[in-house]
């Protein structure tokens, strides 16, 4: 019997099961109890993460919150995702990656030509992403917050600066999120292509969800 290693150690019943595209969005909704698992498929990838409360979408994932609550700007086993009202919206209970960065933000348009030249304006971005993916339900950029990158290096320096360099993860690596609330998961695989977050190469993510 050949076991698949993304679902390995996952407990109950798959009721989802999707390949995501290399650069590509997508939504949705993770009841309470429920366990979403993200496996990055590749290594390497970075995966742009927004929660939103599935009863009413005024509240939704608050960095500031959950950074503020855990004393800590980076996210491991045991971080709860809080709202804008400082409620639990998820828990991770499992994680093969040390940690994953909560400031580095979303790639745009606009911050790709400023960091990379403006010959990168009209490359996809995470922002075009969140919008897609949002607008099916009704959200568009003034619901944007800053957002989760699992899997994503963002160093903090001396000095304060912040530093986006090569990843931690490797092919297979998963992280695992228990909603502590009805959610909707809004998701950027991220297409950057100009910094090591992705190896320079965007890749697929696969998303699990259990019950």
């Amino acid at each position: 019997m050949t076991v698949d290693p993304g679902t390995e150690g996952l407990s109950g019943t798959i009721i989802h099961d999707e390949l995501v595209p290399a650069r590509a969005p997508w939504l949705h909704h993770v009841a309470k109890g429920q366990t979403l698992r993200i496996v990055d498929v590749e290594g390497n990838q970075a995966v742009d993460f927004l929660l939103y409360s599935a009863a009413d979408d005024v509240e939704r994932y608050s960095a500031q919150d959950t950074v503020s609550a855990q004393g800590n700007l980076f996210l491991r086993k045991g971080s709860v995702l809080r709202s804008n009202e400082g409620r639990p919206m998820a828990t991770i209970t499992g994680t093969s990656v040390d940690y994953h960065d909560t400031i580095g933000g979303a790639c745009s348009c606009e911050s790709n030509t400023l960091r990379y030249g403006h010959h990168t304006k009209a490359q996809h971005a995470c922002v075009d992403n969140f919008l897609e993916a949002n607008l099916t339900e009704g959200r568009g950029k003034r619901d944007m917050v800053p957002n989760i990158n699992f899997f994503m290096n963002v160093p903090v320096e001396a000095d304060g600066s912040l530093g986006i360099v090569d990843g931690i993860s490797a092919p297979g690596l998963t992280v695992d999120l228990r909603a502590e609330m009805d959610i909707i998961v809004v998701v950027s695989n991220c297409p950057q292509i100009n910094n090591p977050c992705n190896a320079f190469n965007p890749t697929p993510v696969r998303m699990i969800v259990s019950v």
